[in-house]
């Protein structure tokens, strides 16, 4: 009985004790409350109301949204299907038996096509895979690029000349032992097939004849695609969610055609909140998704101030800048005063973050850095330009008209495609419509006044401007952009834009351009010898883009353009930037500005990377993994940008692959970029 009285009496004098703690407020849950005030669990945060203590607690350790959450929706979707190539020229042929003929067959037996294997059997006709990526935030109905390219086992030779018919992609897979397995039809592709430069190289060029690309050529049949972010599994709840879906709410809002305010993010499920673009950041998702990631989850007026003024100092400091600038644009409107502080530092990485901060706020103060950190420093260039293109204000076009003078060709071209964002209608960009395929810009840069600081300009040469460029796509836009409105031809020429002749006599100062085709009447017309005059031409009689940008290429090789010509001249993400020397930078500090134009460098730093790049000056395809040597090229380059002897043209420049190719170098210590074959190369490589 002993044994059993005992353990009774234990249990009540601990059920009397609890209950006392209970009373005087002593549980052990109280006192880790009271010794951490701000709980890093959302799930702990039971009242949204602080605490008067908690109203003027000044530590700063804010949770932000990015603590709690992973982004969803930036994935590329791959897509595959099979289609037909008409319009060859002998060079197409009967496709041998497989699943990928099979399939065609039944397409073309759904169409109620005719004769399909006679079809098929015919030299003009070739059986192509078709691929693409489906791009992240895509809306239903807008297009992407789409790749082409004969089986390995194809009588097929070319593909040049061809034209896509309409093909179906959708998710594939091919899973052992079940062959070949079709998801969803998310889009469908058609369009001209674009032949990429050849090179000397026969084995080589026969097998790019084999590929292709159709710019603009998918078109999204699949439901818009939005981001979203999803809880950590152990805090998800619907009451974390709507908490997270509110503060972003609070920040981005938008409001609807009744001028009613709504919020650009919404709680789906416990798990899961769907994000709204705002129309700001619509050409740099990444941005957004970097902002909205800083955005306190939980935050007292007092705390709020407290950091601030923490990131007005932080700002200051190279190393911290980028990452305090995004965190004041999170804040919102209250950081501009910090902001605008901040573009009066000495240093231009301080100065570039805060106006590309800016820019995403709506203020344009920082437009003149924007403008000089794309001139200047190559590594901030696709960064700088983006923020430019989200401003629309006077200034921003006259900062980007000015860029497009310069004698870079990336800055030039970059310049143009972020005026083109913010008003496709500016008088000084607007293109062209060529049929319905393409975009002709013609831009009188020879009437405008060049920058009075180019680092890229050589001694001796026009201080006015760049000089004439011609600047054709190869992915994303189809489009032709002439820098100088009177170029001419250069005669004695002949030149094929297709089945479009385009011939010159010696010393004419007319060219003729024909067309001649059985069953057809002949089409002759003699115009003058200005490369628009002569694309309008040929246009007309039916030339399509892919043969447009094969006879500027064609008339580049053979001498009759003396313009500069380019291929997706386009400003790159993931550069490294080199920071002044402390001494240099103490220097700076102290007289208000930089003494020397070419200071010295020391170890860098990489801004940004290659899948951040603002979607203006990005194809849509994936980032694939560089060799050992073009990282070795990247590692020369970065050393040529170092020692300031860089002229930042556009890395698929075609004169540069008339450069010795021997070594990386060239007598001068400068880098050979790649040409534009080369970068095609590239692209294929599977």
């Amino acid at each position: 009985m002993k044994n059993f009285v005992n353990p009774f009496i234990v249990l009540i004098t601990l059920a009397f004790s609890f209950a006392g703690c209970q009373e005087l407020d002593l549980k052990p849950q109280s006192w880790l409350k009271n010794v951490n005030m701000r709980s890093q669990s959302p799930d702990e945060d039971e009242e949204e109301d602080f605490s008067e203590l908690e109203k003027f607690e000044t530590k700063v350790e804010t949770p932000f949204v990015g603590d709690y959450t992973q982004i969803t929706g930036k994935n590329l979707i791959a897509l595959q299907g099979v289609g037909l190539v008409t319009g060859l020229k002998g060079t197409g042929g009967n496709p041998p038996p497989s699943v990928h003929r099979e399939a065609l067959l039944r397409e073309m037996r759904r169409r109620n096509v005719k004769n399909p294997n006679m079809i098929l059997r015919s030299p003009s006709t070739a059986l192509v895979i078709v691929k693409a990526y489906l791009p992240p935030l895509i809306r239903k109905g807008e297009s992407f690029d789409v790749e082409v390219y004969l089986p390995g086992n194809s009588e097929a030779t070319s593909l040049e000349g061809g034209w896509l018919m309409e093909a179906y992609l959708a998710e594939q897979a091919m899973i052992q032992g079940r062959g070949l397995l079709k998801g969803h039809i998310l889009a469908k592709a058609k369009g001209p097939i674009l032949i990429p430069p050849m090179g000397e190289d026969v084995e080589v060029a026969n097998g790019m004849l084999r590929r292709g690309r159709i710019l603009a050529g998918g078109i999204s049949t699949a439901d818009d695609r939005d981001l979203a972010l999803y809880l950590r599994n152990d805090f998800k709840s619907i009451r974390n969610a709507q908490r997270i879906a509110n503060k972003i709410g609070t920040r981005f809002h938008h409001y609807d055609q009744y001028g009613i305010e709504e919020p650009l993010a919404e709680a789906k499920t416990d798990k899961k909140v769907v994000l709204k673009l705002k129309p700001r950041y619509k050409h740099n998702d990444s941005r957004y998704l970097q902002v909205v990631r800083y955005i306190a989850f939980r935050e007292t007026d007092v705390a709020q101030r407290v950091r601030m003024q923490k990131l007005s100092e932080e700002i200051m400091i190279p190393e911290k800048a980028e990452r305090a600038s995004i965190q004041l644009e999170a804040i919102g409107k209250k950081s501009i005063p910090i902001l605008k502080m901040a573009l009066k530092s000495p240093l231009l990485e301080v100065r570039f973050h805060a106006a590309v901060a800016l820019a995403y706020l709506g203020e344009g103060a920082g437009l003149k850095h924007l403008a000089e950190a794309a001139r200047e420093e190559p590594a901030f260039r696709v960064y700088a330009l983006a923020a430019m293109s989200a401003i629309d204000e006077p200034e921003a076009h006259l900062y980007l008209r000015d860029l497009m003078c310069m004698t870079s060709a990336e800055t030039r071209y970059g310049a143009f495609r972020a005026l083109w964002t913010l008003d496709k209608n500016d008088p000084f960009i607007r293109g062209e419509d060529m049929n319905g395929q393409f975009l002709l810009h013609v831009l009188q840069t020879e009437l405008e006044q060049g920058t009075s600081h180019d680092p890229n300009q050589k001694e001796g040469s026009n201080a006015r401007n760049g000089g004439p460029m011609i600047h054709i796509t190869h992915r994303k836009h189809p489009e032709v952009v002439l820098f100088g409105s009177e170029q001419e031809f250069r005669v004695p020429m002949a030149v094929r834009a297709g089945e479009v002749l385009v011939t010159g006599a010696a010393g004419s100062e007319e060219v003729i351009v024909s067309k001649y085709e059985v069953g057809e009447p002949d089409q002759r017309k003699k115009v003058s010898r200005n490369i628009a005059v002569v694309i309008r031409t040929a246009v007309e009689m039916g030339a399509s883009y892919p043969d447009i940008a094969a006879m500027i290429l064609q008339a580049h090789r053979q001498g009759n353009i003396d313009a500069q010509v380019e291929i997706d001249a386009l400003p790159e993400g993931g550069r490294m930037y080199f920071r002044p020397e402390p001494e240099d930078s103490l220097m700076a500090l102290k007289s208000g500005e930089m003494k020397s134009t070419k200071p010295k460098r020391r170890k860098g730093s990489r801004v940004g990377n290659e899948n951040m790049v603002p979607n203006i000056f990005h194809d849509g395809a994936p980032q694939s993994k560089r060799s050992k040597k073009s990282e070795y090229e990247e590692e020369m380059r970065e050393r040529a940008e170092a020692e300031g002897d860089s002229d930042n043209k556009g890395e698929a420049s075609l004169s540069d692959t008339r450069k010795p190719k021997a070594s990386p170098t060239d007598e001068e210590g400068k880098f050979v970029k790649r040409g534009a074959f080369d970068s095609w190369l590239r692209y294929f490589k599977k």
